[in-house]
């Protein structure tokens, strides 16, 4: 599993594709989305600034795109041209290459984070606190990992002609109603009350209240543990009904 492990990460760094869109791109959207905007005007329906607000969303969403888009297209295509099937007849458990493809996206979502951090605090002169800025870095690492379980699904979901517009779909529903490119107070109250409930909320939830000088939310760290329990579930679910197949 290790060995898969560091091939998924070689492979993706060589890919200049993902080293646009997962690093550089978030950073860009940053900079058009939040940082041409005051660093004291607040946010509407929480006590962060702009500046503080969107890095904690483009960071999000940068880790998203690492570990969402890239990661179900790839399973799909591997379906398709037999590298699934090859592995089938390794060593290598099911829940072992579900586990190997989550862990190894969720590796790929770091310098995505850390690119728009940067950009943050050279450009808008974003500061927090040492442990703020650590505690940002590994709360939004590891809850990128519930997204990389839900690319490994959307993979083993779809063949590799629809794998696209289904994931795009559900990659722009969930940034955009999870408040990753606009905060959700904005709103309708009905639809306020159906995105509390999308896992892209908590996401973003855990680095505002850390933002906020807090501990992430007890609700956003359980619904996110859920929706991994969840999505590790029907990729798994996904990945034998596949291997009848075969």
């Amino acid at each position: 599993m290790n060995a898969l492990i560091k091939l998924e990460i070689v492979r993706a760094l060589r890919n200049k594709k993902y080293l646009f869109f997962t690093v550089m791109y978030p950073a860009a959207l940053f900079l058009m989305l939040g940082g041409t905007l005051d660093g004291t005007t607040k946010v509407m329906g929480t006590e962060l600034t702009m500046p503080a607000f969107y890095m904690v969303a483009m960071s999000s969403f940068g880790a998203l795109t690492a570990v969402l888009v890239g990661n179900s297209e790839r399973i799909a295509k591997e379906r398709e041209k037999g590298w699934v099937r090859q592995l089938r007849l390794t060593a290598l458990p099911g829940r072992g290459y579900v586990l190997a493809k989550t862990a190894g996206a969720g590796v790929l979502s770091l310098p995505a984070i850390l690119v728009v951090f940067a950009v943050a605090a050279a450009v808008k002169g974003v500061r927090f606190e040492a442990w703020q800025w650590l505690a940002l870095t590994g709360s939004i690492w590891a809850g990128s990992l519930v997204f990389a379980a839900l690319g490994v699904a959307l993979g083993y979901l779809a063949s590799g002609d629809t794998v696209r517009p289904i994931t795009m779909l559900v990659y722009f529903g969930l940034s955009i109603l999870g408040g990753l490119w606009m905060p959700t107070a904005t709103f309708p109250q009905w639809l306020q009350d159906i995105c509390a409930y999308l896992p892209t909320h908590a996401y973003a939830g855990l680095g505002q209240a850390i933002e906020l000088g807090g501990a992430p939310r007890t609700g956003d760290v359980v619904l996110l543990a859920v929706y991994f329990v969840l999505f590790t579930g029907a990729a798994a679910w996904l990945y034998r009904k596949d291997s009848l197949k075969a």
